[in-house]
């Protein structure tokens, strides 16, 4: 089982989570694009790595993979194609780390080869969700390879999960995310308390992450695609009436990239 999910920061805004299993002799990472906090974090505490999930093929999600490897002979799953990955997963397989399963969903979008991790909460106080960069605090992922067809769609596979999941992706871009929700999404009251509270916990010097999905459902612009608000700030865009919801979506997703 986990007794503890660790964020460990790495280059200049993305996480590592770290999760410690209650034996207190393993853990497994998500996505160590770099070995150094894993090594540093793993040694401290004398834990060796039975495990490592990848989410997608990106260097600052999987430059860590061949050291990690090497100094721990850890298992590695992740998509197919990716050097290092032993076992490929894809859309409903089941993956066992820590004696906790985790289902894979595909969620393409940000690339075409994304995938994410849920456990339904039967082994932990709450589900979990290790997203990657399909979904952000406040945000989504830039859209790479996929359409916004496609990231529509996996957002929504995100959307039907029950809203106490724990969101756990991999960088700290709530400021500037909430900032482009404002934008978007100017007469949400639950948006402007949660820029408030935010930015309280970055003055602290603690991560905004995880995020819950009942709170990315009341304030994040990407999952309200279907709310009359966006709609309207869609359509401001645009110049004229949109109704069709990835139409929304790829029209605040455009703005995004220009914010």
């Amino acid at each position: 089982m986990i007794s503890r999910i660790h964020p460990l920061p790495a280059f200049r805004d993305n996480y590592i989570w770290t999760l410690i299993g209650d034996d207190g002799a393993n853990a497994c990472v998500v996505d160590p694009g770099d070995p150094a906090p894993v090594r540093e974090f793993l040694d401290s505490r004398g834990l060796g790595l039975s495990d490592i999930l990848i989410t997608h093929h990106h260097h600052d999600h999987t430059g860590g993979l061949a050291d990690l490897i090497g100094g721990y002979q850890p298992r590695v799953y992740g998509p197919a194609g990716i050097a290092g990955v032993a076992e490929a997963l894809r859309e409903g397989s089941r993956v066992a780390v820590l004696g906790v399963e985790f289902t894979v969903f595909e969620v393409p979008g940000h690339t075409l080869d994304h995938i994410a991790y849920y456990h339904d909460g039967s082994a932990h106080r709450d589900p979990l969700l290790f997203c990657g960069d399909t979904l952000f605090a406040a945000g989504c992922g830039r859209l790479f390879e996929g359409s916004p067809a496609q990231m529509l769609a996996s957002l929504r596979k995100f959307t039907a999960l029950p809203p106490a999941t724990a969101v756990h992706c991999t960088h700290e871009y709530t400021l500037a995310n909430l900032a482009f929700a404002v934008a978007a999404d100017p007469d949400n009251p639950a948006l402007r308390s949660r820029v408030e509270s935010e930015r309280k916990k970055r003055e602290q010097g603690r991560p905004t992450l995880p995020s819950t999905l009942a709170l990315e459902l009341a304030t994040n612009p990407f999952l309200r695609c279907g709310e009359a608000a966006l709609a309207a700030s869609a359509g401001s865009r645009l110049g004229r009436p949109v109704t069709d919801e990835t139409e929304v979506f790829a029209a605040i997703r455009k703005w995004k990239d220009q914010f």
